[in-house]
């Protein structure tokens, strides 16, 4: 077991084994671990969550990172509700509790390598916001997506709206957000919210994954950043660290081995140097 992976599994097992953490050939999986309400994110998830996008985030040998929940019920099925009585009572514990999912979901968004989330059952709510602040999105045929809070009175957040448009484009993040509907697979598809849908889910995402890890993360990470510049209004400090980063893939070892590579018909074999 690598060192992120056993640290964080200790630390899971002194308490609930709610954000599990597995590390094997580049690819991180972060699985979602509460089953009996559906995945459904506590306060302690959400911290959990965030501690863990910054720690792995500073490995530079993790080239993809996929996000699933556990089991075939639910990816997320958002916010532990249960909690809100005692987490989300005064002005205080909300922006406290809110500062929680935004610092998760901003590390996730922000995450220098691609994410990849792999949803199956019920994705609604903080769900459905940790899936758009993914890079790529695959469910399988009995995946549900639903943004609920105009059904619960809650505010959302100015940075989940932008990630919502980013991803669906202003009219259908309106439908989305508007009606609260809840939205097949299919239906999630044509949206533009899914990339595939069907299978082994689970194995889809790996496999996507693998490919990714596969390639020269210096490359990945540099489109990674122009994306997201892109995504956000980029400034000239952004711009000038995506030059910065590409400049950086054309001096770096592994073009000098993709174009060897490419030159003795074989595959490439990158270090991220």
């Amino acid at each position: 077991m690598d060192p992120i992976t056993q640290a964080f599994t200790a630390s899971a097992d002194k308490v609930e084994r709610d954000v599990l953490l597995h590390v094997s050939d580049h690819v991180a999986t972060i699985t979602f671990c509460n089953e009996r309400r559906f995945n459904a994110m506590s306060l302690s998830m959400w911290l959990k969550l965030g501690d863990l996008l910054e720690t792995l985030n500073q490995d530079a040998s993790i080239r993809a990172l996929v996000l699933r929940g556990e089991g075939e019920r639910a990816f997320v099925s958002g916010a532990d509700i249960s909690e809100f009585g005692e987490q989300r009572n005064d002005p205080a514990s909300v922006a406290n509790y809110d500062h929680a999912v935004a610092r998760a979901q901003g590390a996730l968004a922000k995450f220098a390598s691609p994410v990849i989330a792999a949803i199956s059952g019920i994705c609604y709510g903080g769900g459905l916001g940790l899936a758009l602040a993914c890079d790529l999105r695959y469910g399988s045929e009995s995946a549900k997506f639903r943004m609920p809070a105009a059904r619960l009175g809650l505010g959302y957040a100015f940075g989940g709206v932008k990630r919502m448009m980013a991803v669906l484009g202003p009219a259908k993040a309106s439908e989305v957000f508007y009606t609260a509907k809840v939205f097949d697979a299919a239906q999630a598809q044509a949206l533009g919210l899914l990339n595939g849908v069907g299978g082994d889910v689970f194995a889809q995402a790996q496999e996507v994954a693998s490919l990714i890890a596969q390639n020269a993360p210096l490359t990945i990470k540099a489109a990674k950043m122009a994306f997201n510049a892109a995504l956000n209004g980029s400034n000239e400090k952004e711009l000038a660290l995506v030059d910065e980063a590409v400049k950086g893939c054309f001096k770096s070892k592994d073009y000098l081995e993709g174009r060897a590579a490419f030159a003795e018909k074989r595959s490439p074999l990158f270090v991220g140097e």
